[in-house]
């Protein structure tokens, strides 16, 4: 790997590019097609970091997201958080009553689902791998979903936001390869697997309450070929060099039938 590289998703104009520029101004950007893709090029060498978001406002955790952080060798070391501001964006002189098809992130999309009820309810909605995809697929009677923050020549963008809750925000983590633990964290983020009985997330959690760890964030997600079986991703606020929260952790630890520590920032 040459030089500074950080991938995020792609193509230029999407959310992800806009975290990524904060999160590493001085960074050369490898614009990747998909989640997996960006998590690829980290693990395999290609960039010193990736950018990925976890979580929405409105929407909840990044659930591809999730996954991947639950399974591959990476760490959190940084994180971000967005304020999402989504337009509707086609080309110029397109009316609304031309529109055919909408295109953008399924993210977007469900943020938006009220507003394309409303304004659009004939038009075909569409999944693309971002927001920013969706700039190649403007004509006469496609529109797309984008950030504030997109522009191109011959396009224009709704007047207003477009989102049904206009309070929203996406956090982003900054992810390296491996990674050694920090001299000093705000939240740690980690994911458990506890066994199948009654009261085991219970003890697992009380493990936390015990130490005096406050837990910010708990999601749940299934484990694949495991029918029923659920990995659990837990965000607590701590530093991780104090020792009641390297206790607790250590404990959750022997307790899990699997453990991955994700990132302390």
């Amino acid at each position: 790997m040459e030089g500074r590289v950080t991938a995020c998703l792609g193509p230029a104009g999407s959310y992800s590019e806009a975290a990524a520029k904060k999160l590493c101004p001085q960074d050369t950007l490898l614009y990747c097609r998909n989640f997996p893709e960006a998590v690829a090029a980290l693990e395999e060498g290609r960039v010193r970091c990736s950018v990925l978001p976890v979580e929405n406002a409105i929407r909840g955790g990044v659930l591809q997201v999730l996954d991947l952080l639950g399974s591959r060798d990476v760490f959190a070391v940084e994180e971000l958080v967005l304020p999402i501001d989504h337009r509707l964006i086609r080309r110029k002189g397109v009316p609304l009553s031309a529109i055919e098809r909408v295109y953008s992130h399924e993210q977007a999309i469900g943020q938006c689902a009220e507003y394309l009820r409303r304004t659009l309810p004939e038009a075909q909605i569409l999944f693309t791998d971002s927001t920013a995809k969706c700039l190649q697929l403007l004509d006469a009677h496609t529109a797309g979903i984008v950030g504030a923050h997109v522009s191109g020549e011959g396009l224009e963008l709704s007047a207003e936001n477009i989102a049904d809750e206009k309070n929203n925000f996406t956090r982003f983590l900054r992810l390296v390869r491996g990674g050694t633990l920090p001299g000093h964290s705000e939240k740690i983020f980690l994911s458990a697997v506890c066994e199948h009985r009654p009261g085991a997330l219970y003890g697992l959690l009380r493990i936390f309450a015990d130490d005096g760890v406050n837990l910010t964030r708990i999601e749940s997600r299934p484990i694949p070929g495991q029918f029923g079986e659920y990995r659990f991703f837990i965000e607590c606020a701590g530093n991780i060099a104090d020792s009641r929260v390297r206790r607790a952790l250590a404990r959750v630890r022997e307790e899990s039938l699997q453990f991955r520590l994700i990132g302390a920032y």
